[in-house]
């Protein structure tokens, strides 16, 4: 990286001594003017995420740093800038950097190392300074996302002889929910949350990681531990072989497994439960390790774990695990009007579902009874989901959207109860649309499965399905893969109307490119031209090359410009290939045969 000789000085410091190299910042130890010990940090903008930087143009840790004064977390004391002269052959450059208290001790990883497995007592001393500092952050609505044995440190100088400090803030931020705005590729896998992998950074991710520290202070290893290196450390096959052993196998405790109290063992088998929704916070885990609040989840086959599953109803799922924490939503957009084209698709809604569905009494009187469902099909990308989301806010109705990651359940038959609350939930606040996307993977084809559990779950969806709009539920699927889904959830009075969502043709091209370059600094833009550039793209297609053209305006401070749209469509090819889009028309000709109302539009979707 910057690469500061030892001797360098710099605004009444010097460098003594590089600590720790990083993607995009390094560590030294340096010296103040009466001789006294700091820590430093120095970053290169050029290298580091711009969604590491604030609106300010400051860098993001050390903004939050700032801020934060707990005795458990690394104090901050100053920070500028350095503008490095020929050194290194720099010339001139300017690192931001953070001063922060030094203090002599030892990291947690080195004791490990020396001492493999500590006593019980000693680790929950140390897992209460963690927790301790993770409360603070968690109260200032920050969260630190890289809790492991490497960023917490034993502080000597402190009167304390246990002291902690969790140190390197550099992944700190908000709760995430998406693509977090700091690197993720520098975190210890064997530490992370499993839904960190999915781009979710929050509290409880912390506590899965504070959990995971505290399991390797008493075992010797991580949970469910593998070594990195037989899987190439490749992040990709690492996920998998850490999700099929979480899945797979129970927690073992191993030979500590004696040593260790039940109610610290069961609070840290809840704690490190894959179900985010159903570990602590941070306050609660602290008073279960402290047996001062029961878990309800319990490791190993004794006589209170098997109590226990004899009464939850057999399904092998106790009441907590089949809770849905899917919210149910309502929409802010504009409704179809954000729909480019399927007017024939709108209308048909508009009087054959929301219609019915808004006025109960004519329906009545008229023995009028909606469609249950319908399938959006077609190539990736078209905004089948997007669509399901402009139905309920054009309909004023309430919104779920459910992907197949939020019925899993690690017990027998437990997504199966998951499926009966989600639809029971959706019935008490009617009317609601559910949205399942990627419908394909809740409902396969049971003749292709060898799976009684997944089986059990497609006869649940089928046992829901019936007739639901009588309870004030409408469902959406949406699919790339319609062949896969089982026959009988697309009969009717269960998916009653099976949708073809094709690439949008020219028209739709066009009013999506109006569209997204609405209230934006615009030169002359031919949008006739643009549609004809880009056939065969699709609408998410379409948002990336408006977002491209933008970003490349911005980058010189002018208006977007026909030059910048039609660069960035020359760069940009299309993301569906011709083979697929033969295959889905392919799957077109089949699924019509099943589709009481044939020629719609080829049209699509703006997002």
């Amino acid at each position: 990286m910057i690469k500061l000789r030892e001797d360098f000085e710099f605004d009444g410091y010097k460098v003594t001594l590089l600590l720790k190299e990083g993607i995009y910042n390094d560590s030294y130890r340096v010296l103040n003017d009466r001789g006294q010990s700091f820590f430093m940090k120095i970053y290169d903008l050029k290298k580091m995420p711009k969604t590491c930087i604030n609106a300010d143009g400051q860098v993001k840790e050390i903004a939050y740093c700032r801020t934060i004064q707990n005795k458990n977390i690394i104090s901050y004391k100053c920070d500028g800038k350095i503008t490095v002269g020929s050194v290194g052959g720099m010339g001139g450059e300017s690192y931001p950097y953070m001063i922060t208290d030094y203090f002599t001790g030892e990291l947690l990883a080195e004791k490990l190392q020396r001492m493999s497995v500590l006593p019980c007592d000693e680790a929950l001393t140390y897992i209460f300074g963690v927790l301790d500092g993770l409360e603070y952050l968690h109260n200032m609505k920050l969260v630190h996302n890289d809790i492991t044995p490497r960023n917490v440190m034993f502080d000597f100088s402190d009167d304390n002889a246990t002291a902690v400090k969790i140190i390197d803030m550099g992944h700190t931020s908000p709760a995430t929910t998406g693509v977090p705005d700091f690197l993720t590729q520098d975190l210890d896998p064997l530490f992370r949350a499993p839904e960190t992998f999915a781009g979710i950074f929050d509290e409880q991710s912390d506590v899965y990681s504070a959990a995971a520290v505290l399991f390797t202070m008493l075992t010797g290893k991580a949970p469910w531990w593998i070594d990195p290196a037989e899987k190439g450390n490749d992040i990709n096959r690492i996920r998998m072989a850490l999700k099929l052993k979480r899945k797979s196998e129970p927690l073992d405790f191993a030979d500590a497994e004696s040593k260790i109290p039940d109610v610290v063992k069961n609070a840290i088998v809840k704690a490190l439960t894959s179900n985010c929704d159903n570990r602590f916070n941070v306050v609660s885990f602290r008073r279960a390790l402290r047996g001062e609040e029961e878990p309800v989840e319990k490791p190993g086959k004794d006589e209170s774990t098997a109590s226990r599953q004899e009464s939850s109803d057999s399904t092998g799922a106790t009441e907590d695990t089949m809770q849905i924490n899917i919210p149910v939503q309502k929409g802010s957009g504009n409704g179809f009007a954000d729909i480019a084209g399927m007017q024939e698709l709108k209308d048909m809604l508009t009087k054959k579902v929301i219609f019915v569905l808004k006025n109960k009494e004519l329906a009545q009187k008229y023995k009028l009874t909606p469609p249950n469902g319908m399938l959006l099909y077609g190539t990736p990308g078209c905004g089948k989901s997007f669509f399901a989301e402009k139905f309920a806010e054009e309909s004023g109705f309430n919104f779920m959207l459910v992907k197949a990651s939020d019925l899993g359940s690690t017990y027998i038959h437990g997504s199966q109860g998951k499926i009966s609350e989600l639809f029971k939930k959706a019935a008490a606040t009617p009317p609601t649309v559910i949205c399942f996307d990627e419908f394909d993977a809740l409902v396969p084809n049971r003749s292709d499965i060898d799976n009684s559990s997944l089986s059990g779950e497609v006869n649940e969806f089928l046992s829901q399905l019936n007739n639901c709009s009588e309870k004030g539920v409408f469902v959406i699927g949406t699919s790339n893969r319609p062949d896969k889904i089982d026959p009988a959830v697309l009969r009717t009075g269960r998916i009653d109307k099976l949708v073809y969502v094709p690439l949008p043709d020219s028209v739709a091209r066009r009013e999506m490119f109006k569209i997204h370059l609405k209230g934006r600094p615009c030169g002359e833009i031919d949008f006739e031209k643009l549609a004809a550039l880009t056939e065969k793209y699709v609408s998410s297609d379409i948002t990336f090359i408006v977002n491209d053209a933008a970003m490349a305006a911005a980058f010189v401070g002018g208006p977007i410009t026909q030059e910048f749209l039609e660069n960035s469509i020359k760069c940009t090819h299309p993301s569906v290939g011709q083979d697929a889009i033969r295959q889905y028309e392919r799957e077109r000709e089949q699924f019509e045969n099943l589709e009481h109302n044939n020629g719609l539009a080829h049209v699509g979707f703006i997002k």
